[in-house]
């Protein structure tokens, strides 16, 4: 199974990103999903998830309200719609694959994933 992560790139602050996640090996549909981003010298941390129908999602406090995550299960890819950018969201940012299928929780922890990315980096400059 392999995540490609994109769109990741340098934007200044209060502008917009996409990022998109393209899924091979494994179709996606009957999966949760979900973003996390690791700032330089900080642990990785949970940014948002989204459900295997894709309806349901669930978003960090820092996030919400900002960002929005999104699938389309037709297209095997998953999204991240990155709004009212910070300089404090400056990380790189992974797609992850969620274990087990039909899974009707979300995860904000590492282990409840099964599947990463490489990872894209996103800069916000102030």
């Amino acid at each position: 199974v392999q995540l490609q992560a994109s769109g990741g790139g340098l934007v200044q602050a209060g502008g917009s990103l996409r990022l998109s996640c393209a899924v091979s090996g494994r179709i996606i549909s009957t999966y949760g999903m979900g973003w996390f981003r690791q700032a330089p010298g900080k642990e990785r941390e949970f940014v948002a998830a989204i459900r295997w129908n894709g309806i349901g999602t669930h978003y960090a406090d820092s996030v919400k309200g900002r960002f929005t995550i999104s699938r389309d299960n037709t297209k095997n890819t998953l999204y991240l719609q990155m709004n009212s950018l910070k300089p404090e969201d400056t990380a790189v940012y992974y797609c992850a694959v969620r274990r087990g299928y039909y899974s009707t929780t979300y995860s904000q922890d590492d282990a409840g994933y099964e599947y990463w990315g490489q990872g894209t980096q996103v800069t916000v400059s102030s």
